[in-house]
């Protein structure tokens, strides 16, 4: 989930049989065609002579396999077979979703957990995904802007993935549709773990250990970058996090979960002629995502001239309306992922709280949800104090695994 942009990628495909170009072959081998005998003239009809010798027949069709197999299409995409893994929601939140191809099983998420922590799959060994997503720091790195191989920043933060399963797309801009299709980007992406995807499959193959662990998790088979990432989205589906003070007097009905001023924070939250931040940062009456999970130009990232300095969304849409949208973040433990917004320009809650009251950045693009509000010295605080009780627990079993 790295906030970093990934370069397009193209599959090249090598050659598997010395210097021959079955295509090409096939292409040579001519097959002419006579007249055959039947019973009536009017039912003759041309007939490949080539037919009439089995053994071209049959190089025929092998020479189609092997074109077929050089035609740079990936594998099949592979079905977990193991033990179900039920993700249990906590409390304030649904249960997780998942693909019908990648339900999670006890097998997939140990092994996606073993993965996200494994420096082998970038390319000097030096980061992994946790670098970026480290779970003493809420599943992010505290940075402005993700760090990658060799000191490189890119231009983004990386966001938290606690709560990740519960968006529609993945990446402050969109642009991978799930966890799976988001756990391929940063490590091919040279500026963060800059290993092609192949040679991740070849480190794992090396190690004699990540083999039977594969299996168990598909099925007897080679290492593929479809099941690399369907370990890894399958692990960190279960990095839920819920259960926080908020959710114990929301959804618990337990009155003294939460201080006055937390309580009186909530209030200015949902009043529109406040805060009125329950628009983009979602409360239902059964759960809390605390996102709308849609995209927003909220004024950030505008520099001295007055030019957006980073076209968000709109790199991925080309629509006018998208230009410097992001996607809404959860609010669920923001207290642990300081520095906030995409490009961690903000530095405290009291910050961002100020932001928002400030009526943000004025460009042509700005969300009209987005107006000056007239918030107290009183009820800033007591903002901050609700956002505090936002946080929850860190989900088992989501450190590094234990070494053997």
């Amino acid at each position: 989930m790295s906030a970093l942009r990934e370069p397009r990628l193209r599959a090249h495909v090598g050659q598997t049989l010395s210097s021959v170009n079955p295509v090409a072959a096939l292409s040579r081998l001519q097959i002419v065609t006579e007249p055959r005998a039947s019973a009536s003239s009017h039912h003759n009809r041309p007939f490949p002579r080539a037919f009439k010798h089995p053994i071209l027949c049959l190089i025929a069709a092998v020479l189609l396999q092997l074109g077929c197999g050089m035609s740079g299409k990936q594998p099949a995409a592979s079905m977990p077979v193991g033990t179900p893994f039920p993700i249990n929601a906590p409390l304030g939140l649904p249960a997780p979703p998942s693909p019908p191809d990648n339900p999670p099983t006890a097998e997939t998420v140990a092994l996606g957990r073993r993965l996200f922590y494994d420096t082998r799959l970038s390319a000097d060994g030096s980061i992994a995904c946790a670098s970026c997503h480290d779970p003493g720091r809420g599943f992010t790195d505290g940075q402005p802007f993700a760090k990658g191989i060799r000191g490189q920043k890119g231009s983004r933060s990386a966001p938290s993935l606690l709560n990740a399963a519960y968006y529609p797309v993945e990446f402050w801009d969109g642009r991978a549709a799930s966890l799976e299709d988001q756990a391929g980007g940063p490590m091919a992406n040279p500026i963060e773990m800059g290993q092609p995807h192949d040679v991740s499959v070849r480190k794992l193959e090396a190690d004699p250990s990540y083999g039977p662990l594969f299996d168990k998790a598909f099925g007897r088979g080679p290492i593929t970058m479809d099941k690399i990432a369907k370990c890894l989205a399958s692990f960190e589906r279960t990095l839920v996090s819920g259960d926080s003070p908020f959710d114990r007097y929301e959804y618990g009905h337990d009155p003294a979960a939460i201080s006055a001023a937390a309580i009186r924070g909530l209030a200015a939250f949902r009043d529109p002629a406040r805060g009125n931040c329950v628009a983009c940062h979602l409360i239902g009456k059964d759960y809390a995502l605390l996102t709308d999970g849609k995209f927003h130009n909220i004024g950030v990232g505008v520099d001295p001239t007055g030019e957006l300095t980073d076209l968000g969304r709109y790199l991925q849409t080309k629509v006018e309306a998208d230009r410097a949208a992001f996607k809404t973040p959860t609010l669920r433990n923001v207290a642990l992922t300081a520095p906030y917004m995409h490009d961690g320009s903000e530095k405290t809650l009291q910050q961002v709280v100020d932001y928002y009251a400030g009526g943000a950045n004025s460009n042509p693009q700005l969300d009209p949800a987005i107006a000056r509000i007239h918030l107290t010295a009183q009820d800033r605080a007591d903002l901050i104090a609700f956002l505090e009780a936002l946080t929850g627990g860190v989900p088992p079993d989501s450190g590094p695994p234990k070494t053997e």
